[in-house]
């Protein structure tokens, strides 16, 4: 059994003079680079309905039509995992996704994600592309994720991604006390010697963080965070970078910060916290279809919750002294 791909797109002029192979990765991102070489290759992605090879420059402004199928074996098993639907329609659907569920299936996680639950669900989706994912959260990350149920919605939602007019809102609580907010400029691409980091780098892809204070703590903020761009592990990684880095993050955090003096309790629950303390709160996009703009709201997950009143007490409890 085989499923027919059908997908066309128009080489943005910005990238114009660069090889088709790295262009075709960039218009059809749900497929690797290795593959997408592979339907060149073969013909069956094609440039003004020509054939073409994978080292040839483009332009901007060709027509790329892709015509390929995926053989069943490639696809993913459908699994029952436990999904949180906030909203569902005829084309998309809307998760809040929790803290440890990996969204798509790589090395290593070849089962228990969200797409194999996905096709559980919907067995429709085996059809659209990624199982209708167009965005991801990291692992431990919360809150709303938009799936598209259908072709069409998947083309259109992936367009709003690309021209940055789906609105997403995060809350975060980062170490160190904030005096305003502000907005990151950085680009971020791969770390140089370590391949699973991402960091600021002059070669990286433009990356643009907005964030706003909500609440200051004797040693941590609280922020809501809004996205132009987005790349992997953005806010992680902007945080980061202006020394703002985000609690319980593994990989970008380094040592905790302990307000001085606090309570043993304080302590604990700081050291304690297992997640990069990121919540995907709000998510608004217009409607693929209909074009009704539409948002959803998800509230914090209770670890959060715990997080912003100890660190409340902890204030409070100084300020009474």
């Amino acid at each position: 059994m085989s499923e027919q791909i059908v997908q066309e797109a128009e080489v943005p002029a910005e990238l114009g003079g660069k090889r088709l192979d790295q262009v075709a990765a960039s218009c059809f991102s749900d497929y690797s680079r290795a593959r997408l070489q592979e339907w060149i290759k073969s013909g069956a992605l094609t440039v003004n309905g020509k054939t073409a090879k994978t080292r040839d420059k483009v332009l901007g402004g060709e027509q790329l039509v892709l015509q390929a199928e995926v053989e069943s074996e490639e696809r993913w098993e459908a699994e029952a995992i436990p999904l949180d639907v906030v909203y569902e329609d005829d084309d998309i659907i809307v998760i809040n996704k929790p803290a440890g569920l990996v969204v798509h299936p790589a090395a290593g996680n070849r089962s228990g994600t969200l797409l194999n639950g996905l096709l559980y669900r919907w067995p429709e989706i085996d059809s659209v592309p990624r199982a209708g994912i167009v965005h991801r959260l990291d692992k431990e990350t919360t809150g709303l994720m938009v799936v598209a149920k259908n072709l069409k919605a998947h083309t259109d939602l992936v367009a709003q991604l690309q021209e940055r007019t789906v609105s997403r809102e995060y809350e975060a609580v980062s170490m160190g006390v904030m005096t305003g907010g502000g907005t990151v400029d950085e680009p971020i691409g791969r770390h140089s010697t370590q391949r699973q980091k991402m960091a600021v780098t002059g070669g990286g892809k433009h990356a643009v963080t907005h964030y706003r204070v909500l609440q200051r703590f004797r040693a941590h903020t609280h922020i809501r965070v809004k996205l132009e761009t987005g790349r992997t592990h953005q806010i992680r990684v902007h945080m980061s970078h202006i020394n703002y880095p985000l609690v319980g993050d593994p990989v970008y955090a380094g040592r905790h910060r302990i307000p001085k003096g606090c309570s043993e309790e304080v302590s604990a629950f700081l050291r304690g916290f297992g997640r990069q303390a990121l919540h995907a709160r709000r998510l608004g996009l217009e409607h693929p279809v209909n074009g009704e703009y539409m948002e959803w709201e998800a509230p914090l997950p209770e670890d959060m919750v715990q997080l912003l009143e100890i660190l409340e007490q902890d204030q409070d409890t100084h300020e009474n002294l």
